[in-house]
């Protein structure tokens, strides 16, 4: 039962509500400083820790709890005989509650110009010793370092009496992993601050097993960060299917990542196998980005990832009739779409994500090596220059589809190459991608431009136009952007463009041989521009 409890708190919200509730349960309450004043100004009755301890507050505030008839009451065993007999010898009285949080030290540091005192001072000594005290006797002791808990142990205590010792061990768990938070915060400040060395200090909870790894034999774990922001595959709610596997939590990332380019002016849809983008379309409805993305390549779409920023509407889901897919990731699900979706297989997954429309909440990257970490800022930017190089300008009504070209370029495995169609006013399809080839010729010559051909003969046989597949085919690489991750080494890249009528090319532009490359696009009448911005992605 709770008897005693010791409030003490920098974060202010509710307490004065939560002793109001403890005090109408015959809780004794017990303070300090300024949580004292305003328990008092709302009319609660409260003893000073001094009081207690005999002792005032010293050093500036400085010191106010550490005195062993607090921590006495706190680490005091009950089922201990001789402890409970020291404590009675001590005059010193049990503590069953503690409800800390902390001085504001991340939020004092992230302060433009703050001094390093004033970091200093906002370092908490007190403040962990009483949580993690309390923590430590979890089985006698409830301990609170989060005020949005106040309620449920005010539910439990009005419902039963007691706190439950499941109850207790949660919030001792949280407390401990407060002050791992707090003491990292400090170390990474201080160890940059005082000896210049860079700390990076990571903190993943909730980890749950995944059915295996990348291959079966290799076991795998999902854990989530708990402070992240925007949409993440964390935040995702798994409406149908079986569990996600490794492979299928890094293939949806780099769909959730993908589609998140696009923006949200259109209905977006991309499709994505082994890590990369082989749909990806804009439309004016769910239905017809979903079809154009399928277009992009209906091989690879098998057993593929489809990530929209729509929300999944019938006519999109019956499109998918007869279609594997292993998961769809979307902003909802209209009611009608999500049960014809559910008969379509037990396996499928459906994530819902309400806020993938919403900014991402983190510059960075990060990517274990073995024995390290890499951390890297995100690709967020496009290019960093519009030159036109050669002696055909490059018309400014390919801006739009070229743009949409290096979104689909960046989020494709280098060395990579993709080509992009306007196949409607204002809207955009990827036709073909090369990508993870260790040359970049090799991703034209033997991915893009061949898959792009094979692929409009499906749509050409579906749309029958009164043109020899042909001409139908080489109109439309005419019309088609070609973007590149990075720089052309030589000139044979443009070459096997041009011998496949690409006349729009996009490139950061860079290589010692520019000079032959742009050569080479003025012979062969090909329109390039450079943008001054590599996108490497691994």
């Amino acid at each position: 039962m709770v008897k005693r409890a010791l409030l003490s708190v920098s974060d202010k919200t509710g307490i004065a509500e939560f002793a109001r509730g403890l005090e109408s349960l015959g809780v004794k309450i017990i303070s300090t400083g300024g949580t004292a004043k305003i328990l008092r100004d709302a009319g609660i009755e409260v003893t000073d820790v001094s009081e207690v301890t005999g002792c005032p507050e010293m050093m500036g505030g400085r010191v106010k709890t550490l005195h062993p008839r607090i921590h006495g009451g706190l680490l005091c065993l009950r089922e201990s005989k001789e402890q409970m007999a020291e404590a009675e010898r001590e005059d010193i009285s049990l503590i069953d509650m503690v409800a800390v949080n902390l001085y504001p030290f991340e939020v004092t540091i992230s302060k433009e110009g703050v001094e390093l005192e004033e970091a200093i001072e906002n370092i908490d000594i007190g403040g962990p010793t009483l949580l993690r005290s309390a923590a430590k006797n979890y089985r006698s002791v409830t301990v609170l370092s989060d005020p949005s808990d106040y309620g449920r142990v005010l539910k439990e205590l009005r419902s039963t009496g007691v706190i439950s010792e499941e109850t207790r061990a949660a919030l001792a768990v949280k407390a401990f992993r407060h002050t791992a938070d707090y003491d990292a915060a400090i170390d990474t400040y201080l160890s940059k601050t005082l000896l210049g060395e860079n700390v990076l200090r990571m903190n993943f909870t909730d980890g749950v097993k995944l059915r295996y790894g990348e291959n079966w034999h290799q076991k795998a774990y999902f854990y989530k960060d708990p402070k992240i922001e925007g949409p993440t595959l964390a935040k995702a709610t798994q409406l149908h299917g079986k569990e996600l596997s490794y492979n299928n939590y890094v293939d949806a990332d780099n769909a959730l990542q993908t589609v998140k380019e696009l923006g949200n002016a259109n209905p977006a849809v991309a499709i994505v196998k082994h890590n990369n983008p082989c749909g990806l379309a804009t439309g004016s409805t769910l239905l017809q980005a979903l079809q154009a993305a399928w277009d992009g390549d209906p091989i690879s779409a098998y057993g593929s990832i489809i990530c929209t920023n729509e929300t999944f509407d019938l006519k999109a889901a019956t499109f998918l009739n007869g279609k594997f897919v292993e998961i769809i990731l979307a902003p909802d699900f209209n009611p009608d779409a999500l049960e014809y979706l559910k008969n379509k297989s037990e396996n499928l997954r459906l994530l819902k994500l309400p806020d993938l429309r919403e900014a991402f909440g983190t510059d960075y990257t990060y990517k274990y090596v073995i024995g390290g970490m890499l951390k890297q800022s995100r690709d967020i930017s496009l290019y960093e220059k519009w030159e036109s190089v050669t002696d055909m300008s490059y018309p400014e009504e390919k801006r739009s589809l070229s743009e949409f070209c290096l979104k689909a370029c960046k989020s494709t495995k280098s060395n990579s190459v993709n080509l992009a169609y306007e196949y409607e006013p204002g809207f955009f399809m990827v036709l073909a991608m090369g990508a993870g080839q260790p040359n970049r010729v090799d991703s034209i010559r033997k991915l893009a431009a061949t898959k792009a051909i094979e692929n409009l003969k499906v749509i050409y046989e579906r749309e029958n136009p009164e043109t020899s597949f042909e001409d139908y085919c080489q109109k439309v690489m005419s019309e088609c952007v070609m973007a590149s991750d990075a720089f052309f080494p030589f000139d044979d890249s443009i070459i096997h463009a041009a011998e496949n009528n690409i006349r729009y090319i996009v490139s950061p532009g860079g290589s010692i041989r520019d000079g032959e490359v742009i050569a080479a696009a003025n012979r062969l009448g090909v329109s390039l521009v450079f943008t001054g911005m590599r996108h490497f992605l691994h």
